[in-house]
Parts: C-alpha cells; sequence; structure tokens
C-alpha cells in the first residue's frame, strides 16, 4: 500500500460522491492485514464506534504506522489518514494539519460517527507523535 495524499486527492476530487464511497472502499480492500499481535486492547482508538487498532514504530526517526479496521469504510478512511502521515518525522506529523477532511470533503459527506472516528485516528496518530518526540534525547 503506497498511496501518496496527492494521487488520492486527484483521483477523489474527480468522482462523484457515490463513486467517492467505491474508491474509500477499494482503498480499504488494498489495506494490508494486520498482524494478530497488534490485535491487542491496547491499540485500539478511542472514540470510533468501529474497532480500530493503531499501533506505530519508530525507524529512521520516522514514525510508520499499521492499521486495521473491522469496518470496510473506516479501513479506506485509514489508508487516507496514512497517506498524510505515515512515515514521516514526529514533528512533522504534528505540525501537519487534519484539514485534508475538509479538502476531501469527508466530514460533509460521512456520517459524524465516522468522521469523528477518523478524527479520532489523526488524534492518535498525532499523540504517538508527541510521546515519540517525548522520549527522544
Amino acid at each position: 500500500m503506497a498511496y501518496s495524499f496527492e494521487r488520492i486527492e486527484k483521483e477523489f476530487l474527480s468522482l462523484t460522491w457515490q463513486d467517492r464511497y467505491k474508491y474509500i472502499i477499494r482503498l480499504a480492500k488494498d489495506l494490508p492485514a494486520l498482524d494478530e499481535k497488534f490485535r491487542v486492547k491496547e491499540n485500539l482508538v478511542k472514540g470510533c464506534q468501529s474497532q480500530v487498532w493503531l499501533w506505530c514504530e519508530l525507524k529512521d526517526n520516522k514514525l510508520n504506522f499499521v492499521a486495521d479496521s473491522d469496518a470496510l469504510i473506516v479501513k479506506g478512511l485509514i489508508v487516507i489518514a496514512l497517506s498524510v502521515y505515515n512515515n514521516k518525522e514526529p514533528t512533522k506529523i504534528l505540525n501537519t494539519s487534519n484539514d485534508f477532511v475538509e479538502k476531501l470533503g469527508l466530514s460533509k459527506y460521512l456520517t459524524q460517527t465516522r468522521t469523528g472516528g477518523l478524527i479520532a485516528i489523526i488524534k492518535q496518530i498525532k499523540f504517538y507523535a508527541l510521546a515519540y518526540l517525548a522520549k527522544s534525547p
């Protein structure tokens, strides 16, 4: 799974809303399966109606995330979020806005609970970035 946000944005904004949902589902199907060892309570994202597991590691001063959900649309939203935040330095993650949610019109067309879940995922990503910065010398 190697989607750039620029690619997603270009493809996404060229579609009707009905086709955007299909696109989100297609993205979901490209999300690699999450290893069972990461499907633990400690990795569950709070604030999501669906179950969402998010785990990360610091490698070469960049955070690499793996995630999964039990809901197809949410899995697609994970791919979009990771296209913005994955494989970036913690400081860059913290300084990156979540305006892509509005830019793509997600909060306008998704249910309030799905939008809230996406925001919870973004908050957890930023929490990991903050935690890694706090640990660094």
